[in-house]
């Protein structure tokens, strides 16, 4: 019984087939690879893979059970910023008198904005956070609009609501949808609620981009399907999506967006494969024991080499990929999706290499000569100077002919040599966690591009079958169901809801070709709605399994028939002439590419959504900008506030909104904003150091560390409208980064942490979490801050399992410690009966306007 993968890539197409029944031996199974030139209409080159590796394995068609495809044809349409793959897009948001603040498109990057803006538009609708309409759809003036967009020319649409994934009923995205094509049945519309989570922004761009990629995914996968059909194959064929699993071919060209990093996905879990990762400790990819010498603790790295990018993912010590944060840049623009954290740059081996004619320098990429490496690149017989060329030119490959090189200058080659080492070591560089020794498995068809050792590299391995790991992934992935639903609690019970999305979520992977027998619970999470009073949480659960053997019957489907259907009768498989934007990747901002963080000097970009809010309005309205707040920490209420501790009422209370309101304060704590732009800035310079960002919090501002390890519970409920509930922590010694961490306990003792919106109190504890026998190290109103591995603050609300963390306490004004100040902001004020315990002494934040308001 057999699987094949197959990994389209902007230079080569790969494929793999394995045995499923031969995963431990030698060759972990795998029977054949072979790698085959991407070619312009890109089956060609997998119809060529294909053949190779069954002819190469002897292997009957009939015995194939699956074919699975990743490609990094999409992200590479972006990160190449290709226009002739690439479609305009108008975004048509349902927000009614909201957001207009930050438009559709703000933080694409120039070039590439300018390809896809096909414009803004906003409409009556949207939901509130508890399920209530903003406003009800206008259907008249979406009609209107409808008939605007079109005269512009532009046929694809983004439909993003307001709280779109909360409407599950389709009042609003479906039904202006539905609207919009009786209007005009030529357009192509995407909504938003399938593509992202609550956050308005990241589903945005990522609906943008999946309507943007829309007709280029369903005309590449009917070329996919074409392509089995020619080659005699009838088993079912698969996509693989950015977690992973698999997805099937007609849902895949509906939704291109969720394959837009499989490429990178399937090389980093093909490494762990075939390295052995997914193996106990100790023990190599064959069974056999490892000694005690050969299980050194290393931070694993996958370096994947292609043709146009190198993506490197850290792995887990369980051999999956480390997951990303929660928002995820896709070709520079930032998205909210679940996939491993891989970090892209412009090299591989059909990278152009250019000397500048006035300054001699030499550079590599962004640009790529792609799939027509073998006929544009010198080795080759083309005109084209690439990395393979300079490769070869060195003597460290041996690929094409050589003498075809001998036009290139030997200083151009040393320096090109030497500048690819420098970008694979500093995206290496980084990547890395902790100061652990670093092992690195190199992988991908331009892994040619490296020899010798790297700098800051221990251990260097090549795992068996490297040039074909990515396809290798593709063949093991499996398949997984979700659920992503708001129940309502306050009249049913939790167990069994969450029983009910379990079990909805094995069907669905089983329904779509998962083992059930082998199909588990692998997460689950439970995110109550803040601010809501009715106990409505937002469930999340998936389940994943291996891919079930079909009856012989049920392997047979004509792939000659499709689903896909291709607008403007576009379904000619070659592609044209690659169309770029020489700007297109160049961000809006540059955060640091220019700053002298220490001296913050010259170019200066101040950025962080509320809390800078006021400096705008204040410049409209001429009126000056108070370097304060009214708490000088988070609370959850708004009596919680210095104005109100010392008797005075919080009434009469005026509310800024949409429709505009004025609020006048008296009394705050002084230079919470200087205090929040130094901690952020001491973040962001440890991580470009590599240095503890705790460290580097507590050089700036007092704390202390409290604990650090991993998430090991989180349990929530809503109580009067706030999210109530505890986190319990776990020591975490194995883990490189948390051992990094200077300060950290080392202590056995658990720690847990009740939370009302904001976390109360800190508690070393046992395994169980029990409070009786608790001991309590901290408490507000000093300030609890749960930091992720990145030196982000994580909210009550983005708690869950696994997540490796640090716990720090921070001293809070002194406002809040009086008598006065303790019976609002301490313990008692949220009704609990324990002593406030702090952790040292207030000082004061240092002034952004003293230290640099008269600096030249």
């Amino acid at each position: 019984m057999y699987r094949i993968g197959v990994d389209v890539g902007g230079t080569n197409s790969d494929a793999a087939i394995l045995d499923i029944t031969a995963f431990d031996q030698p060759n972990r199974g795998v029977l054949a690879s072979f790698k085959a030139a991407t070619t312009p209409d890109i089956t060609s080159g997998i119809e060529r893979a294909v053949q190779n590796v069954l002819a190469d394995s002897n292997v009957r068609k009939a015995d194939v059970l699956s074919i699975t495809i990743g490609t990094t044809h999409f992200i590479n349409a972006l990160v190449e910023a290709d226009a002739r793959r690439l479609s305009k897009v108008a975004a048509v948001r349902l927000c009614g008198p909201f957001t207009r603040q930050i438009p559709p498109f703000s933080d694409f990057p120039a070039g590439l904005r300018r390809v896809l803006d096909g414009g803004a538009y906003y409409l009556d609708g949207g939901l509130e956070i508890d399920g209530r309409e903003i406003a009800p759809l206008d259907h008249e003036k979406i009609r209107k609009t409808t008939l605007e967009i079109v005269a512009t020319g532009v046929r694809c649409v983004a439909l993003v609501g307001v709280f779109a994934p909360l409407d599950h009923a389709g009042i609003h995205e479906e039904t202006c949808k539905k609207i919009m094509l009786e209007a005009a049945p030529e357009l192509t519309v995407v909504c938003s609620r399938d593509l992202g989570s609550t956050g308005i922004l990241e589903r945005e761009n990522a609906t943008i981009l999946n309507a943007a990629i829309l007709n280029t995914a369903k005309r590449t996968i009917l070329g996919f399907k074409r392509a089995m059909a020619r080659l005699g194959l009838s088993c079912p064929l698969y996509l693989s999506q950015n977690d992973g699993t698999l997805l099937e071919a007609d849902a895949a060209a509906d939704h291109p967006i969720k394959t837009f990093a499989s490429g990178p996905t399937n090389s980093m879990t093909g490494a762990a494969f075939l390295a052995g990762l997914d193996k106990p400790k100790g023990v190599s990819p064959t069974g056999q024991k490892l000694d005690d010498g050969d299980q050194e603790e290393f931070q694993v790295l996958v370096v994947d080499i292609g043709g146009t990018t190198t993506d490197v993912c850290a792995l887990l010590p369980s051999g999956f990929p480390r997951q990303a944060p929660g928002f995820v840049e896709v070709g520079g623009i930032r998205t909210a999706f679940s996939m491993p954290e891989v970090v892209s740059i412009g090299l591989g081996g059909g990278s152009k290499v250019e000397v500048q004619a006035e300054t001699g320098d030499v550079t590599i990429g962004p640009g790529s000569v792609g799939h027509y490496l073998t006929t544009e690149a010198l080795v080759f017989g083309g005109s084209t100077l690439t990395t393979t060329d300079i490769a070869v030119a060195s003597g460290e490959a041996e690929l094409g002919d050589r003498s075809l090189t001998g036009s290139v200058p030997p200083d151009v080659v040393s320096e090109a040599r030497s500048k690819t080492k420098r970008m694979i070591e500093a995206v290496i560089e980084r990547m890395r966690i902790s100061a652990a020794p670093v092992h690195v498995l190199l992988v991908g068809g331009g892994s040619l591009l490296v020899s010798g050792s790297l700098k800051g590299v221990a251990k260097l391995t090549v795992p068996i079958h490297h040039g074909a790991a990515n396809a290798v992934g593709a063949a093991i992935a499996k398949v997984s169901g979700e659920v992503d639903v708001i129940e309502i609690l306050e009249y049913a019970d939790e167990k069994v809801v969450v029983a009910a999305a379990c079990q909805k979520a094995a069907s669905q992977a089983a329904e779509k070709g998962a083992d059930p027998k082998d199909v588990k619970i692998v997460e689950i999470n439970k995110i109550p709605l803040q601010y809501t009073t009715n106990r409505a949480i937002r469930l999340q659960v998936r389940a994943v399994g291996k891919l079930a053997i079909p009856e012989a019957k049920a392997r047979q489907r004509d792939l000659t028939t499709t689903k896909v259907s291709i607008q403007d009768g576009e379904d000619d498989e070659l592609e044209g002439p690659k169309v770029s934007i020489p700007d297109a990747l160049e961000p809006t901002t540059k955060p640091s590419l220019f700053i002298d963080i220490d001296t913050y000097r010259p170019n200066v970009e101040n950025g962080g959504g509320n809390g800078l809010s006021a400096f705008p309005t204040g410049v409209k309205y001429d009126v000056p900008v108070i370097d304060g707040d009214a708490m000088g920490r988070a609370y959850p209420t708004m009596y919680h506030a210095t104005l109100y501790i010392n008797g005075h009422s919080i009434t009469p209370c005026a509310l800024g909104d949409a429709r505009g309101n004025v609020s006048v304060i008296m009394h705050g704590v002084p230079n919470t904003i200087s205090q929040a732009w130094y901690i952020g800035r001491a973040v962001h310079m440890a991580r470009k150091l590599k240095s503890n960002h705790i460290d580097a919090i507590f050089a700036v501002n007092p704390g202390k560390l409290l604990f650090s390890g991993k998430i090991v519970d989180v349990r929530r409920d809503i109580s009067g409208g706030y999210t109530m509930g505890s986190v319990l922590l776990a020591p975490n010694k194995d883990d490189p980064s948390v051992s990094a961490t200077s300060q950290s306990p080392t202590s056995d003792r658990h720690m847990i942490i009740p939370f009302q919106n904001e976390y109360l109190y800190a508690a070393y504890t046992d395994s169980t979490g029990a409070l009786d026998s608790a001991e309590v190290v901290c408490t507000v109103p000093d300030l609890i801050s749960i930091l992720g591995q990145d030196g982000e603050a994580i909210g009550s609300q983005d708690l869950r399992y696994g997540l490796v963390v640090s716990v720090i306490g921070m001293p809070s004004h002194p406002l809040w410690k009086t008598e006065q100040g303790l019976n609002v902001g301490g313990p008692p004020g949220f009704g609990l009966t324990i002593p406030f315990v702090g952790v040292g002494e207030y000082t004061d934040p240092r002034s952004v306007i003293e230290d640099f308001g008269n600096a030249s």
